[in-house]
């Protein structure tokens, strides 16, 4: 697989990763042995980065991929986790005291002494513009916590300001076919900045997969049920904030332009591939078969002019006037 570097994390990781929010929870059951077929599917398929959140399954995710560590020791793997979405989002929980404690939870459960990457869980606004908050970051470096430390965010602005802190490894931000807003300034300024981006939600939470109909029903327990109008979290991380229907129209039309011999899914993650920038996607995976199509979609050829303008196409007319101003 094709490999890019995280210049402020001095490794590099394979183009397409790992994520592993199934692993824990909001995507329906997934077995313990299910989830390590997912992670050993994905490793023998030459994934190499892993994402992973302290909040996933209250720390569930984290605990199998620490499994899988032990399991499989030189699997080679740089495993993100991120931290601060387990206590109520206030700015003043954004303190050493807590990157501590959270972090030694992490490090208990994937059962390393160094994170390899933690990232700040989507933190509310005012945390990036906090000073203090970066100095407690990099005093975690400096007692060999964590490695390096980065920032997932929801907007491009957040994007920007993370960008802006000498000591940021990474950003984290959702970047798809449905969502292109960070193509504008966030991936130029990551370049310039030697910043690497982390490319979530990939497939639009399954929409880009072009597996979903209008008659397809979601299990009471994933979040494509209980938060498409943003009931429990921000309402862009569930189908990237795309109306459901307006979605399934733009995979329709998107469908025209998937070269022969690649699947929808994998068209969407190739397409994220050709962004400048990107140093990592991280699609989700519920089953092996599953992980071993996503990786699949790095052998794909950078997709013909013909498909990308009718990607921005579909975009400006179905999708931007929806989502392009709020993220």
């Amino acid at each position: 697989m094709e490999k890019r570097m995280f210049p402020r994390l001095h490794r590099e990781v394979g183009v397409v990763g790992l994520g592993a929010w199934q692993l824990g929870a909001d995507w329906g059951q997934v077995s313990d042995a299910e989830a390590l077929a997912v992670l050993t599917a994905a490793v023998e398929s030459g994934v190499t980065f892993v994402d992973t959140a302290d909040v996933y399954g209250d720390g569930r995710s984290e605990e199998l991929i620490g499994r899988f560590l032990r399991e499989r020791p030189d699997a080679g793997l740089t495993v993100a986790t991120k931290m601060g979405r387990r206590v109520p989002q206030t700015p003043a929980a954004y303190v050493l005291e807590n990157f501590r404690a959270w972090t030694d939870r992490s490090r208990r459960n994937l059962g390393v002494d160094v994170l390899d990457l933690v990232q700040l869980h989507c933190p509310p606004g005012p945390v990036l513009a906090t000073d203090a908050v970066f100095d407690a970051l990099d005093t975690l470096v400096a007692e060999e916590r964590v490695a390096a430390y980065g920032v997932s965010v929801e907007t491009c602005d957040e994007a920007l300001a993370a960008i802006a802190r000498p000591g940021v490894a990474s950003v984290q931000i959702i970047l798809n076919a449905l969502r292109h807003k960070p193509i504008e300034r966030v991936l130029p300024a990551a370049v310039a900045a030697g910043v690497g981006i982390v490319a979530r939600v990939p497939l639009a939470s399954g929409l880009l997969s072009g597996r979903y109909d209008e008659r397809t029903t979601f299990p009471d327990d994933d979040h494509r049920s209980y938060n498409r109008h943003g009931e429990a979290f921000d309402v862009g991380e569930t189908f990237s904030g795309v109306d459901y229907a307006t979605g399934l129209e733009a995979v329709r039309r998107l469908r025209t332009v998937v070269p022969q011999g690649a699947t929808m899914a994998q068209f969407a993650l190739r397409w994220i591939l050709d962004q400048p920038g990107v140093t990592v996607v991280i699609p989700g995976a519920r089953n092996a078969d599953q992980a071993r199509a996503n990786v699949a979609a790095a052998a794909l050829a950078p997709l013909p002019t013909e498909a990308t303008a009718t990607v921005t196409a579909v975009y400006d007319d179905l999708v931007r006037p929806q989502v392009h101003d709020r993220w």
